[in-house]
């Protein structure tokens, strides 16, 4: 019993940190309708900037670099504390004045996209701005123990859960006893009502921001040295944070606060669990991320019908549809200049042209499931993942031919699709983002890092032959053979054809209906449940697809190629490109990670290290100018251009004076 409590109270830091994150969470919402996926992302630019003046006295800026210490004489704790806190305000007060504020009334798409840019570009920023190998968090709190119930309990873990309860209170009082919180709170019935009553949404809105910004950076660095320095953890903290805030119904300061320390407390019994003989192997590894996906996925179904929705000024859409039609000259011409690309390319940039035809799958994928069912989907690398690691025990295990290998691979990854697609079947918007997240979070964790079914040391594919002609990826001198670059093209031109065909058709018109008016598509006979189901069947295996010809590219496999973040950033390329149109998956294509325009930035421009800071920011510039997208645009300056010529080319209309001297002259 005392193992016991002794681990339950060792999860106190991480649980501290889920409980102020989640009531941030739930107060951002409450003010702005809001789920911030990028809280945890605030968070962790203040912990790296606590660390860095704790060991060389350098305030590092998004640009430049204040001195106030050396490494013999670093600046104090309080200074460094008050720093880093204010960081995580100003972070916050930007964020909602340039991302948040102008998408008040955007699509939820454009607020959750936008939200994951911001997580993307902060974690770009601190990698790229802190030296994040060499930097150590330091203690703040009291080092000392005490004794509880016969388990050695640190004080710090104890300060952390009552700094944790203290920040829930501090939210619950502002909202519920003082002048501004309640107008927030009925603002959020109805924004209208309150800019009548003289209040301004905006500046209310401000104010939680300030309060929850602060809040964060605080219990990040009081905890960073029981936790450690990770980029990736805090960012990450959001999702158990968002589980145990969907718990409280997105309203409850208190059972947020509650259900984040008993979560973290469960996490850290896991971990023990986990060292007994008895505990499961496939079960040691990545369990107690799993949970908070569980936790999620139970929260919304249970209490997804009670969960408010924001009060707004008015109803607003998706961006536009454009359905796709299939032109034999089009297509050919588009294969053409992708055939000679490969011909003309050797190397890196032949690999980066095959790259980039992949992620144009993986994209049409997420314009399929996204752009036109209207399912936000942040798990597509995920299925691709899964599809990956199982073409390695079908090829190597099994000894599965080529292309079998790869159609039972995908099938296996619409398998899960379907699966994470369950919960659409009950929710949708910004709380099937969560579920999506969560679900790619514990795919990554308990499937792709965990020994028991995947191999860290590399997972082999063997490479891919038919009728006896060897289609690998490398011959011993070329990076990518011209046979692979040529077989990866067909498999990409086959699944693109066959999924716009779908799109044009009418299963294709099924997904608009649903994505513009689920009971209106019911009415007319259209099976909303099984659409979307199908929806994330197909996105799944094409992703699966676009899977298995990454696994075949590299020969082998790691987790390090179906991370979150590269999941998130082929996203935010998505939807810079243009989450609607096939044209928009090209050009996710073309700029997606490792692809062509990665290739031109590190191998011509020498820029490689700041694709992802320049990644996140364009999705933010494109969430807030441009929900449509590079295609979108170039769509709409075309439409604009044809009625010009329109105008111009129609004759133009007489005037009333000119005909009757017309008509007068004639009758002369």
């Amino acid at each position: 019993m005392g193992q016991f409590l002794q681990f339950a109270f060792l999860g106190l830091a991480a649980g501290a940190i889920y409980s102020v994150l989640a009531s941030s969470l739930v107060g951002i919402y409450a003010a702005t309708g809001i789920i911030n996926f990028a809280q945890g992302a605030i968070g962790l630019y203040s912990v790296y900037v606590v660390a860095a003046l704790r060991t060389d006295g350098n305030l590092v800026l998004p640009i430049g670099t204040l001195s106030l210490g050396s490494e013999d004489n670093p600046a104090s704790m309080e200074l460094a504390l008050l720093l880093g806190v204010v960081s995580a305000v100003i972070w916050a007060l930007l964020a909602h004045v340039l991302v948040f504020r102008p998408l008040r009334q955007a699509p939820v798409l454009a607020q959750v996209v936008a939200s994951v840019g911001l997580m993307l570009f902060l974690q770009a920023l601190v990698q790229l701005r802190f030296d994040t190998e060499n930097l150590f968090a330091q203690s703040i709190l009291p080092e000392s123990t005490v004794e509880i119930a016969g388990a050695v309990v640190n004080v710090s873990d104890l300060i952390l859960a009552g700094v944790a309860i203290a920040v829930s209170l501090l939210l619950w009082a502002y909202f519920r006893l003082t002048t501004l919180g309640v107008a927030t709170r009925a603002g959020s019935e109805d924004e209208l009502a309150a800019r009548l009553s003289g209040y301004s949404p905006d500046r209310l809105a401000a104010v939680v921001w300030v309060i929850t910004g602060a809040a964060t950076g605080l219990i990040v660095i009081l905890a960073s040295f029981t936790i450690g320095l990770t980029v990736t953890s805090y960012t990450f903290f959001v999702i158990p944070a968002l589980a145990v805030a969907l718990v409280g119904r997105l309203t409850s300061f208190g059972i947020a606060c509650a259900a984040g320390l008993v979560l973290g407390a469960f996490q850290s019994v896991i971990s023990w669990l986990a060292t007994k003989t008895w505990w499961p192997e496939w079960a040691q590894s990545g369990l107690g991320e799993a949970v908070p996906f569980v936790i999620v996925v139970v929260a919304l179904f249970l209490l997804g019908g009670r969960i408010p929705s924001r009060g707004s000024l008015g109803e607003v859409r998706m961006p536009a549809v454009r359905i796709p039609r299939i032109r034999i000259i089009p297509a050919v011409a588009i294969i053409a200049v992708v055939v000679v690309a490969i011909l003309l390319t050797s190397g890196t940039w032949r690999f980066g042209v095959v790259t980039s035809v992949i992620l144009s799958l993986i994209a049409l994928s997420l314009v399929l499931l996204t752009g036109y069912l209207g399912q936000i989907s942040l798990a597509s690398m995920a299925f691709a993942g899964a599809a990956g690691f199982a073409l390695s025990k079908l090829t190597t295990n099994w000894s599965v031919p080529f292309p079998f290998s790869m159609l039972f691979a995908a099938l296996i990854a619409t398998g899960l699709g379907v699966l994470v697609g369950v919960p659409a079947l009950r929710i949708r918007g910004a709380q099937l983002a969560v579920v999506t997240l969560a679900a790619a979070l514990a795919i990554q964790s308990f499937v792709f890092n965990n020994p028991a079914i995947t191999a860290f040391e590399g997972n082999m594919i063997a490479d891919p032959t038919i009728f006896g002609i060897d289609l690998g990826v490398r011959d011993g001198t070329n990076l990518v053979t011209l046979r692979f670059a040529l077989m990866v093209l067909v498999v990409v031109a086959i699944a693109t054809l066959i999924v716009l065909r779908f799109m044009s058709g009418s299963t294709g018109r099924a997904f608009l209906a649903v994505r513009s008016n689920e009971r209106a598509a019911a009415s007319v006979g259209i099976n909303v449940a099984a659409t979307k189901l199908l929806g994330f069947a197909l996105s799944a295996f094409l992703a699966g697809i676009g899977g298995c010809l990454i696994g075949y590219s590299r020969g082998q496999l790691s987790a390090g190629s179906f991370t979150v973040m590269i999941g998130l950033t082929l996203l935010a390329m998505t939807y810079v490109g243009g989450i609607t149109s096939f044209a928009g998956a090209v050009i996710a294509g073309i700029i997606g990670p490792l692809g062509v325009g990665y290739v031109f930035l590190n191998q011509t421009l020498s820029l490689g290290e700041y694709y992802e800071l320049i990644a996140a920011g364009s999705l933010l510039l494109m969430a807030v100018l441009n929900p449509v997208g590079v295609a979108g645009a170039m769509s709409e300056l075309g439409e604009k251009i044809k009625s010009l010529r329109h105008r111009e080319s129609s004759p133009k209309p007489e005037a009333p004076g000119a005909a009757q001297s017309t008509q007068a002259g004639a009758h002369v």
